[in-house]
């Protein structure tokens, strides 16, 4: 790891930083990433609901706590690079949301790239959306959408289509680490030897296989004109982490279209540092600014 004495990692990270690697998915490597994810599928605790919509879509439901009233909600969209993952990888990380914000939390299984470029993934996003909002658990004007990296990503770009189609006012969108800008993959000075788990070559891979033929001026979030009218949004992201720039300039858009944005900077934090350190005080304040954020829009009524 070329430079790795001289990166400042958070103090809290730097151990695991020298056993993790910068960019664990190539093409070549792909296969194997997704039948591991396979495998975890197939382990489901006892609280979670599996469920297929009638479109195919799948989805792990986490229901709040016994004898909450009909509140509110969240899609969960996890990560991957649009390329890998599986929402079973986030079934702790929804089950702590559905508890302590006393919530619904429906974590959407779409459809990965290059085999099903955009919009695919995301137009399975807005089926799951649409199925979440009806439930007669859910208050539809409490919802929110949610993810990390190319979640974080597709939460973006499914604000921005909720929003576009009329269809379902959104309550909140929470980014993590967002996979938001195609362009970052081709912008010099970006790479870093800190950065962990994605780099900017990972980047390129990754949105060439999502976008394939389609028009980065429609399907990347990040290169959208006008930014008004979209839900309150949180930004969260680490100083060492690929999406920095990114994920920094697209809160400052979002507060200049008028949008409330709250964004959290980590110093010394790489790409997905909450998920490989969970118990240090710098993931659990990270989790914590999320709940805190969500709490007047899906569920004023629980006090944290």
């Amino acid at each position: 790891m070329s430079g790795l004495s001289s990166v400042e990692f958070h103090p809290e990270l730097a151990r695991a930083a020298r056993f993790m690697p910068r960019s664990p998915i190539t093409p070549w490597n792909i296969g194997f990433v997704r039948w591991m994810s396979y495998l975890q599928e197939r382990r489901t605790p006892d609280d979670v609901e599996v469920l297929t919509l009638p479109s195919g879509v799948g989805i792990r439901l986490h229901r709040p706590p016994a004898g909450a009233d009909r509140g509110g909600a969240m899609l969960w969209i996890h990560g991957g690079g649009y390329l890998i993952g599986s929402p079973a990888q986030d079934d702790a990380l929804c089950r702590r949301f559905a508890q302590e914000l006393g919530i619904t939390v429906a974590a959407v299984k779409y459809r990965l790239a290059p085999e099903n470029p955009y919009p695919s993934g995301l137009e399975d996003c807005y089926t799951a959306l649409q199925w979440l909002v009806d439930l007669p658990a859910v208050d539809p004007a409490r919802v929110a959408v949610g993810g990390s990296s190319a979640g974080g990503g597709l939460s973006a770009a499914l604000a921005q289509l909720a929003y576009d189609r009329g269809e379902i006012p959104l309550a909140a969108q929470l980014l993590v680490y967002p996979m938001i800008d195609d362009r970052s993959g081709s912008q010099p000075g970006i790479d870093h030897p800190g950065h962990r788990l994605w780099t900017q070559k990972s980047n390129r891979f990754g949105w060439r296989a999502y976008l394939g033929g389609a028009d980065p001026d429609v399907a990347v979030p990040g290169r959208r004109a006008d930014l008004s009218g979209l839900p309150p949004a949180w930004v969260g992201v680490g100083t060492l982490d690929v999406f920095h720039n990114e994920d920094v300039e697209y809160a400052e858009r979002l507060r200049t279209a008028g949008v409330p944005c709250e964004l959290e900077v980590v110093p010394g934090a790489y790409h997905g540092f909450d998920g490989v350190a969970a118990k240090t005080q710098v993931a659990q304040a990270f989790f914590a600014s999320q709940v805190e954020f969500l709490r007047p829009m899906v569920n004023p009524a629980v006090v944290g």
